[in-house]
C-alpha cells in the first residue's frame, strides 16, 4: 500500500462511514462463532489496531503487520503483542489461534493460496478464519492500483483459494450491496487513471457530514448477516473459513 493511502487509513478508521460500516458487519459474525473462552485471537494484517479493540473484547489478542508504522500504532492503542512480519511468513508456532482474522489484506499478497495456507498453519484445529476482500474483477481500477492490489474476487474464486489451502468453506456472504451501483460508476469513471503511481484516496471522495448516513445501509446489512442471511452482491465479500 502507497504511504499515502495507509496515511488515509488511519486518519480515517475511527470515523469513516466504510470502516464503521464493515466493524458493524464484522461484529455480527464475531458474535454468532462458537468461541470458546479465553480464546486467543489474532488479527492479521492488523494496520492502526483498530479492529484489535474488537478482538481484545473477546479473548487474547495478538496482531502482526509488515509496517512498522502500522506495528507502532496498534502498540499506541495499548496491544502489548504485537509483531513485525509479513502474513506469509507469521511468527508463530503451528496451531497458536482460535479465530484469526484477516481483513481487507491477502488481496494484497501474490499468491493468495500461499497466503490462506500460512494462516491456515497458525490455526488449531477446529479454529475459525475470518476473511474480508474487495469483490468483482470488472471493477478494478485506481483504487485498487494505490492499494497496491493484486485482484479482486468473487465467492466463487475465493472459495476455490481457501479449498486449495485446505479450508473448508463455513459461510460467506457479500456486504456493502446498497453502494455498488454508484461505486461501480466512480471505479469505471476513474479506471483510465490506473497507474503505477499514488492516487487520491477513495476515502476522501466522501464529505464527512454523509459519514452517518452511508453507514445506514451497512448498519442494516449487519443485522441480517447476524442473523444468518447472505447477501448476493456487494463490494465486498466475507468468508468464514474453518480448519477441520
Amino acid at each position: 500500500m502507497h504511504d499515502a493511502e495507509l496515511a488515509a487509513m488511519f486518519a480515517h478508521d475511527e470515523r469513516h462511514w466504510w470502516y464503521r460500516g464493515r466493524r458493524r458487519v464484522i461484529n455480527a459474525v464475531l458474535d454468532g462463532l462458537p468461541l470458546r473462552a479465553g480464546s486467543y485471537l489474532l488479527d492479521a494484517g492488523c494496520g492502526s489496531g483498530r479492529e484489535l479493540d474488537e478482538l481484545a473484547a473477546r479473548g487474547r489478542a495478538a496482531g502482526v503487520d509488515l509496517s512498522p508504522v502500522a506495528v507502532a500504532s496498534a502498540r499506541r492503542r495499548g496491544h502489548d503483542d504485537i509483531h513485525r512480519a509479513a502474513i506469509e511468513a507469521l511468527p508463530f508456532a503451528a496451531e497458536t489461534f482460535d479465530l484469526v482474522t484477516c481483513l481487507d489484506v491477502i488481496e494484497h499478497t501474490p499468491d493468495d493460496r500461499a497466503t490462506l495456507a500460512e494462516l491456515r498453519r497458525v490455526t488449531r484445529c477446529g479454529g475459525l478464519l475470518l476473511v474480508t476482500v474487495p469483490a468483482y474483477p470488472a471493477l478494478w481500477s485506481a483504487h485498487d492500483v494505490a492499494n497496491r492490489h493484486f485482484r479482486r474476487y468473487v465467492a466463487a474464486t475465493l472459495h476455490a483459494a481457501a479449498t486449495d489451502a485446505a479450508w473448508s468453506i463455513v459461510r460467506d456472504t457479500y456486504f456493502n450491496a446498497v453502494l455498488l451501483p454508484p461505486a461501480a460508476v466512480v471505479r469505471r469513471a476513474r479506471r483510465d487513471r490506473t497507474t503505477s503511481s499514488p492516487t487520491n484516496s477513495e476515502l476522501t471522495l466522501t464529505p464527512p457530514l454523509l459519514n452517518r448516513l452511508l453507514e445506514l445501509p451497512l448498519a442494516a446489512e449487519a443485522e441480517l448477516i447476524g442473523h444468518g442471511r447472505r447477501i448476493p452482491c456487494g463490494l465486498s465479500l466475507l468468508a468464514v473459513l474453518q480448519r477441520r
